[in-house]
């Protein structure tokens, strides 16, 4: 795989062609001595359990991974706490208001967006919702619902990091 740093030709400072590869996480302009590192982007993903031991998934209305199963989640936006970031993905693509998120753990993933690779840190998040009886499915997500536990096939996944973050889920599933 191609690292991501080898699409930016130009310093994004003084607009050089000038910019070269200063190690495996950087790019240096050899004009204005500008440094680049090109680093994680933060996403987040809801954990979301109702009264019968199910948990709330999605289908993928987008690509990548499009028609695959997945959880609430997203981007984290500029000047946005991971809390933050997740109560808005989750009402996003939901309608639910997410009461309180507890974070679990982090995964790293690769997600191709447009072509483009982006390097992401999965954070996975235990949230309560105030009602788990009304939600609907919105933004990205084609549907929503609700799956028992003992259903959850996580190859059914089309995101590695979210096959892996259910693994780890559902193993210590009694934990959480």
């Amino acid at each position: 795989m191609e690292h991501p740093l080898s699409l930016f030709k130009h310093c994004p400072e003084c607009g050089s062609v000038h910019f070269e590869i200063h190690n495996e996480k950087s790019k240096r302009c050899a004009d204005c001595g500008f440094v680049y590192y090109f680093n994680s982007s933060a996403a987040t993903v809801a954990l979301i359990m109702n009264e019968r031991n199910e948990l709330l998934v999605c289908r993928r209305a987008k690509a990548p991974a499009k028609g695959t199963l997945d959880l609430p989640g997203g981007f984290i936006d500029m000047f946005e706490t991971g809390e933050e970031g997740i109560t808005r993905e989750v009402k996003e693509e939901t309608g639910m208001e997410v009461e309180k998120a507890e974070y679990l753990f982090s995964l790293p993933n690769i997600y191709v967006y447009s072509g483009f690779t982006v390097h992401t840190l999965d954070l996975f998040f235990r949230c309560t919702v105030s009602d788990t009886l009304h939600y609907k499915a919105m933004d990205d997500a084609a549907d929503v619902f609700f799956l028992p536990l003992k259903d959850i096939c996580t190859e059914d996944f089309g995101l590695s990091s979210i096959r892996k973050g259910l693994k780890i889920f559902l193993g210590k599933a009694d934990e959480y």
